[in-house]
């Protein structure tokens, strides 16, 4: 049991008044946050079972988090309740969705179901949104997402350097992507609503996880994050056709969604590739950063992504061409892009 383990259990002897109990770890994400689970001798306010939350106060700040999951359940989402904070050390005492992801549950079979529950959530959350309270999703921050991929996983992973030229066609493709990004309606963005942060429940499914980078932002992004999963891959068919399931009640609630359901798609696919590129530069950190090497497996499902838009669109026809340029460059096992070069 290391320090912050210590610490944690002496803070939850105090909140849980000596009650007995015993820990397991439950998850680590992405982040320098930690979860475990709670397992109680006697229920704490009719729970059997909670979670408590590690988040290094010099890396992570709870605050956002607890901010976030009320204004969440006021919208009606099944987002964990905070039973006991300490904002001060970084810990947090939450109630238990359960341990059954999305990721872990989905099939063909399943899908449908899972997916109009999430689409019919993100509806909800959707319908809920204010200005002013969530940070904004703006230029600079889409931006600085998008720089993590010359940085991390060009430098850094390819140990390539970009010329001038390549720079540019960078430089250009993601102002062209903020373009459009930014006309599209804005709404609350949970922007990590995907398979490993979506929970099976009994009631009120999804249970909604991860939710503390919430943003004010473009209404397409989280339904990308669901639809083009890192994680799991599903047909272009299928993708439309839950797309079209989430744009036509999304339309008749009077969200922001454009009226044509070819001009949505392309706003969701744009959205997407902004999110791909972000999404391989984060990987390429986990891995040479922060040595979490299990996000380099991803990374090819992420790829075929971002080129098949970049193939479909004229305007992204030169980050294509970059694409092709770096596709040889990348050596681990995990990361056959020659076959990602015939999609």
């Amino acid at each position: 049991m290391d320090d912050r383990q210590q610490q944690l259990v002496i803070w939850l002897n105090t909140i849980l008044q000596q009650a007995s109990f015993t820990l397991t770890t439950a998850s680590a994400d992405a982040s320098f946050r930690r979860y475990f689970r709670v397992h109680l001798a006697n229920s704490y306010f009719g729970h059997q079972t909670l979670i408590a939350m590690d988040a290094p106060p010099p890396q992570e700040d709870c605050a956002p988090f607890v901010n976030i999951a009320k204004l969440f359940l006021d919208a009606g989402l099944n987002v964990p309740q905070v039973l006991a904070q300490d904002l001060t050390h970084g810990f947090l005492l939450l109630s238990d969705l359960g341990d059954d992801t999305y990721l872990t549950q989905l099939n063909t079979q399943s899908a449908p179901k899972l997916y109009q529950d999430a689409t019919n959530t993100l509806i909800k959350l959707q319908l809920a949104s204010k200005p002013d309270k969530l940070p904004a999703y703006d230029a600079a921050m889409l931006t600085r997402e998008m720089q993590l991929f010359p940085d991390w996983y060009v430098a850094k992973h390819l140990n390539v350097n970009l010329n001038n030229e390549q720079q540019i066609v960078l430089k250009n493709t993601f102002e062209i992507l903020n373009k459009n990004i930014l006309a599209q309606g804005q709404v609350y963005v949970h922007r990590d609503f995907h398979s490993r942060n979506l929970m099976i429940t009994q009631e009120n499914n999804p249970g909604v996880l991860d939710f503390q980078d919430a943003v004010y932002g473009a209404i397409s992004y989280d339904l990308v994050s669901l639809l083009k999963d890192a994680y799991i891959s599903w047909e272009e068919e299928q993708i439309i056709d839950w797309a079209v399931r989430y744009w036509q009640p999304a339309k008749k609630a009077g969200l922001p969604v454009p009226d044509d359901f070819s001009e949505f798609y392309r706003d969701f696919e744009w959205m997407g590739a902004q999110r791909h590129i972000k999404v391989l530069g984060i990987f390429a950190r986990l891995s040479h950063r922060d040595g979490k090497n299990g996000y380099l497996k991803d990374m090819p499902l992420v790829m075929g992504y971002l080129r098949k838009v970049c193939e479909r669109y004229v305007e992204l026809r030169p980050m294509l061409r970059l694409l092709d340029a770096l596709s040889g460059q990348d050596k681990h096992p995990d990361a056959n892009y020659k076959m990602l070069l015939k999609l």
